[in-house]
């Protein structure tokens, strides 16, 4: 009785946080992953604060976008277009960058993963290989029979297995690998590193953790939830355990790069390398535990970016977000269709998942500066308008998106 009594709460309790959920598997994807353990690799925990900083204004906006969804009752681009003269040209711009961004994560994400399922085959048969294209079909066959017959409530139920599992296989890695705590202790003061490419990782730091499309899409599963103004303290406590939840598992893939990787001069250019290297240090059950964690990362960032389309132009036209309609599912299927772009391209997977997350952090301050004006305007959020706390927090995320869309400005071109 005791066993399914904690089940029954551990359920509830996943469930009350089930929006915070969705953007953990969101925001933590095969580019964030790389993105962390490529700096503790070269970098030890020198950028900790990057993250930190991260998570705290992820956390920030995300309580600002959920109450501006649950005062209003409107979603952020249908009240960008409703309560600026020239709101309709920022919706439509932060549509376009979103959908162009997240379609290059797309095809990103998808080699990826398909190249670590090789990786997983080769490693558990004995050399054996399947080419990628049929990998990926596997998977796009999968998610299509998801996405034509489920439901929000759904989704949110196997993005909260993939991120438990992601989490779990992280977690028991750091363990299993034991990295060096003296290092990791000795590199947490903050700096900004003298070497090529620093700024543009700490650009990319950003770009994948406080991401403008997670905001965008916050006030969409808010009201997806069904959440109304009764929420807002149910709202708040989904943010911080969303937000928390990014640093612990973020914070753990750095550090074990940086207690081990770090420690022994190796550094790291794409994901399955990531294998190789830690291979040695784990064994085999290391390699498989990061192949499905880092897996379980990639697919559970590719269930909101196939509906990122369908969801914004919902959001925009203030209309029901119907995922079965024609138009949504042509949608969904063009975009599935994008998933197969690195079997053509020549362009490796992870080369673009950097340009996305780069093109992440210059659409910040974007969705930053509206959010900051619409929580303050008397006529929309009456009583409910920010104090001084969520003011001074939201400022603090303005100035940290417009240096770090300098720092990927001044690296990436």
């Amino acid at each position: 009785m005791k066993i399914k009594s904690l089940h029954k709460k551990i359920i509830l309790g996943l469930s009350a946080v089930g929006p915070g959920l969705f953007l953990i598997g969101y925001n933590i994807g095969t580019g964030s992953v790389t993105t962390m353990a490529k700096t503790g690799a070269e970098h030890g925990m020198t950028l900790f604060w990057a993250l930190v900083l991260s998570c705290i204004f992820t956390y920030v906006l995300m309580v600002a976008y959920g109450k501006v969804t649950l005062v209003t009752g409107r979603t952020a681009l249908f009240n960008f277009k409703k309560e600026f003269k020239w709101g309709w040209v920022l919706s439509l711009y932060i549509i376009i960058a979103l959908i162009i961004g997240e379609l290059l994560a797309l095809m990103g994400v998808m080699g990826i993963v398909a190249d670590l399922v090789q990786e997983g085959i080769r490693l558990a048969f004995d050399g054996a290989m399947i080419e990628r294209i049929w990998i990926i079909l596997f998977f796009v066959v999968i998610l299509a029979f998801f996405l034509w017959f489920g439901r929000y409530q759904q989704f949110e139920k196997v993005l909260t297995f993939l991120v438990v599992l992601m989490g779990i296989s992280f977690i028991v890695v750091f363990f299993m690998v034991r990295p060096s705590l003296s290092v990791m202790t000795e590199g947490i003061i903050p700096s900004i590193p003298n070497t090529p490419g620093a700024l543009g990782l700490i650009a990319a730091i950003a770009g994948t953790t406080c991401s403008a499309a997670v905001f965008i899409m916050r006030s969409t599963v808010v009201a997806e939830k069904g959440w109304g103004i009764n929420d807002l303290k149910k709202e708040k406590t989904d943010s911080r355990v969303s937000a928390s939840m990014m640093l612990l598992l973020s914070g753990v893939i750095m550090a074990v790069a940086a207690g081990t990787l770090h420690v022994s001069g190796l550094k790291l250019d794409n994901t399955v390398e990531m294998i190789h290297l830690f291979q040695p240090l784990g064994g085999k059950a290391a390699a498989f535990l990061l192949i499905i964690g880092i897996a379980g990362a990639g697919l559970s960032t590719i269930f909101p970016i196939v509906l990122i389309a369908p969801w914004l132009l919902a959001d925009y036209r203030g209309t029901p977000r119907n995922i079965h309609s024609i138009q949504s599912r042509l949608l969904i299927g063009l975009a599935l269709l994008f998933a197969f772009g690195t079997v053509f391209l020549e362009e490796r997977p992870p080369a673009l998942m950097v340009f996305s997350q780069a093109f992440q952090a210059c659409i910040l301050p974007a969705v930053a500066i509206p959010i900051f004006i619409l929580i303050n305007r008397q006529s929309l959020m009456a009583k409910h308008k920010a104090g001084t706390k969520l003011n001074i927090g939201i400022v603090a995320v303005i100035l940290f998106s417009l240096v770090t869309t300098w720092f990927a400005l001044k690296e990436f071109l």
